[in-house]
């Protein structure tokens, strides 16, 4: 066979398809023995057949042992072979596999965000454009200038959260004339976080003035957060239609691919109202996954998705709650798309109270996963408290509750969580607009203590989907204007990459614990080549790290066409 020999890529469908390998039992690891050159002395010629193999790397596998290999070679979707046998690679393989010579480049396990939002990210209104890796102004016209050649003219260009004026370095958003610049004959409008303030250019600023419900517009092209904001994304929203819903989920899908991140938790959306009282983060949760589904079904999607349900119910009747348990099935599907838990939010008041309880209590019952969040010094000891008591009545010990971000939880209360059989995930969203000085979360305390943790983005409202700007916020402490706002709490670069990849098995669970999160023989085949070495490259260019190859299971579904 030769380098990069190919019929073309593996296509979606047919990884789906494939589903699991029945030769993957009898495949031979090259770290299957005591040591490498005793597994390589294993290997026989013909003895595997592969539709991949990656070789020339350097491949952190993030096994039990930390390995690093040179080859990984997939069939069916599954990894049949990790280890340093270059022979192997280039002539030992049955089936004509396609090779790719990743001529020294790092790779590593295809990175699991164990709590975001891509379903949002994938249904806002205009031609999405993420610009949580722009650093000035006129980086946020290049990409609305670069977007602009593939959007149709009169088209919106958008961005609607993930990013904050204070990554730019005039600390301030776009005016009206500047976008006009960018971007003459495609509307604009950029707005921060959950309820802005916002920003658009001329065209944009006639479309919004003429809102049903008109939108303040200043001379400058500034909305004011709020209602204004909220008024602007409305009549936005209003626009959207099936098809560019579909769209821009396979905009978001790609994103995320290119920067390595290959299997999503996904935490729902507070309830729409369809007033100018949503924000960023509203949805209709009982149709927002049908885009993404869609793509599933169609063979076209590039990533893995784990939908977890969110509810607020008000009163202890829990009555949504209590119909989701009733008429849906946890961890349900395969290994592309599944179901997940109630969370991240289980009742209204999210930090304890009756009907914190009950939902607690019906979940439990139910034998149910939940997870919730804590952003403050108090909720979540009233949230442990309630676990606590839901474990004495009935026992939560197995079912691995999951309290997210945690910018302020104390030993104690790690130490009771972690004792009911809890875990926590962390975000380094504190990265754009926090102040210090402990922002959190303690990185250095949870991962000390030993309970179960991993790393989530919370993505693409109040915080980055960029794996590698979370990275540098853990491994620093600085924020985006370059101060240190979380000081004794930093961990190592091998750490962080542990919590976004094996340690997130944890949160996973079921079959998907066996299957992702490292590169090992018999899991699924999820590999990413990053641009440059993660681990020696000053702490600056960690935030400009990508991906140049990704691959979900076996099939190449991002290349930037630097490896050959």
């Amino acid at each position: 066979m030769s380098e990069d020999q190919t019929s073309g890529p593996l296509s979606r469908r047919s990884i789906l398809r494939g589903g699991a390998v029945a030769g993957a039992a009898a495949a031979v690891s090259a770290f299957g023995g005591e040591s490498a050159a005793s597994a390589h002395g294993q290997y026989r010629d013909g003895a595997l057949r592969a539709d991949l193999v990656l070789y020339n790397g350097r491949i952190h596998t993030m096994d039990a042992r930390n390995r690093i290999a040179s080859v990984v070679a997939i069939q069916d979707g599954k990894i049949v072979y990790v280890g340093n046998d270059d022979r192997a690679a280039k002539r030992g393989f049955e089936g004509n596999p396609r090779t790719i010579n990743l001529r020294g480049r790092t790779a590593i396990p295809g990175l699991i965000d164990c709590h975001n939002h891509i379903v949002l990210m994938g249904n806002r209104p205009g031609y999405h454009t993420p610009l949580e890796n722009a650093y000035s102004v006129a980086d946020v016209q290049n990409i609305y200038r670069d977007r602009a050649k593939h959007v149709p003219a009169g088209k919106f260009i958008s961005t609607i959260g993930g990013f904050h004026f204070n990554q730019f370095k005039e600390v301030r958003l776009p005016t009206l004339a500047e976008l006009d610049k960018a971007v003459p004959n495609h509307p604009a409008y950029i707005s921060i976080g959950f309820t802005g303030p916002s920003v658009t250019n001329t065209l944009g600023k006639k479309f919004f003035e003429a809102a049903p419900l008109a939108v303040t517009v200043g001379a400058d092209g500034s909305i004011a957060g709020g209602t204004e904001t909220g008024k602007a994304t409305l009549a936005l929203r209003h626009t959207l239609t099936d098809a560019d819903r579909r769209r821009s989920a396979l905009d978001a899908m790609a994103y995320a691919v290119s920067l390595g991140v290959t299997t999503h938790l996904d935490q729902g959306a507070f309830q729409k109202t369809d007033t100018p009282s949503d924000g960023a983060a509203h949805e209709d949760n009982y149709t927002m996954n049908l885009p993404f589904l869609k793509l599933y079904d169609d063979g076209l999607a590039a990533v893995r998705l784990r939908i977890n349900y969110l509810h607020q119910d008000a009163d202890t009747n829990v009555t949504t709650l209590t119909q989701r348990i009733q008429n849906a099935f946890k961890f349900f599907g395969n290994d592309m798309v599944r179901t997940g838990a109630i969370g991240e939010f289980i009742a209204l008041s999210y930090f304890g109270g009756p009907v914190f309880l009950e939902a607690a209590r019906k979940s439990a019952k139910a034998g149910w996963r939940i997870e919730v969040h804590s952003l403050t010094g108090t909720d979540f000891q009233t949230q442990i408290q309630a676990f606590e008591t839901v474990n004495t009545e009935i026992g939560i010990k197995d079912l691995r509750w999951v309290i997210a971000h945690v910018p302020r939880i104390s030993t104690e209360y790690l130490d009771r969580f972690k004792a009911i059989g809890g875990g926590v995930n962390l975000t380094s969203y504190q990265y754009l607009a926090g102040t210090g000085p402990t922002s959190g979360p303690p990185f250095r305390t949870i991962v000390d203590n030993g309970i179960p943790a991993g790393m989530s983005s919370d993505g693409m409202q109040i915080a980055p989907m960029n794996p590698w700007i979370h990275a540098y916020y853990a491994v620093t402490g600085k924020n985006a204007l370059g101060n240190q706002i979380n000081a004794g709490q930093q961990i190592s670069r091998q750490e962080l990459l542990h919590l976004y990849t094996r340690a997130n098995q944890w949160f996973l669970g079921g079959e998907d614990e066996d299957l992702l999160g490292s590169l090992e023989v018999g899991r699924l085949g999820d590999v990413v080549v990053l641009n440059d070495d993660y681990f020696t490259v000053p702490d600056e260019k960690l935030k400009q790290l990508h991906s140049v190859l990704t691959v979900v299971g076996g099939a190449v579904v991002h290349d930037t066409g630097d490896v050959r």
